[in-house]
């Protein structure tokens, strides 16, 4: 394992909504035996309400911070040497702070997977604020994938099962 990876053993996983974050970090965390979290999970579970719910009642900039926070308690936990995959929301990279705090305490990886697979996926899921007119979908794709492209490593997640994924995350000179 790398040293960066030992001081401090977290995951993170990066990309576009739909791109495939929670499943693969679900079995990620299964294949290495660390803990799994989702940022937009435990932001939901701390909120008490849905990431629909806070962007409708409170705006974009209200859940931006509860999101920071949530990311703040997580680094923190990675920091104190309990391994963990993380799944962040597909926003959560565009603020250069939680850039900075991912980028310097664990490994990203960018989950790179095609639009067409990404806008087939959110199509049929309500739950996503940010997906809900079509003609922006793409711009906001555009928009997150330089950022994106800083991770530490770039993973395609094209439509396969999850497991292809982790095993291209495996074979990365991490472990």
């Amino acid at each position: 394992m790398i040293l960066k990876l030992k001081r401090t053993p977290g995951i993170y996983l990066v990309g576009f909504m739909g791109c495939g974050k929670s499943t693969v970090g679900r079995a990620l965390a299964d294949e290495l035996g660390w803990s799994f979290f989702d940022l937009d999970d435990e932001i939901e579970s701390g909120a008490g309400s849905t990431i629909s719910e806070i962007f409708d009642a409170q705006g974009e900039q209200v859940f931006r911070a509860i999101e920071a926070a949530e990311l703040a308690k997580r680094v923190k936990s990675v920091q104190s040497g309990r391994p963990q995959v993380i799944a962040l929301g597909g926003g959560a990279l565009m603020v250069d702070n939680n850039f900075e705090l991912v980028s310097n305490h664990g490994v990203m990886i960018w989950l790179d997977a095609p639009f067409a697979l990404i806008e087939k996926r959110v199509a049929a899921e309500s739950h996503r604020p940010l997906a809900r007119d079509p003609d922006k979908l793409r711009d906001l794709f555009e928009a997150r994938s330089p950022r994106y492209a800083l991770a530490h490593f770039r993973v395609e997640a094209p439509e396969e099962e999850a497991m292809a994924t982790v095993r291209r995350i495996l074979e990365l000179p991490l472990f």
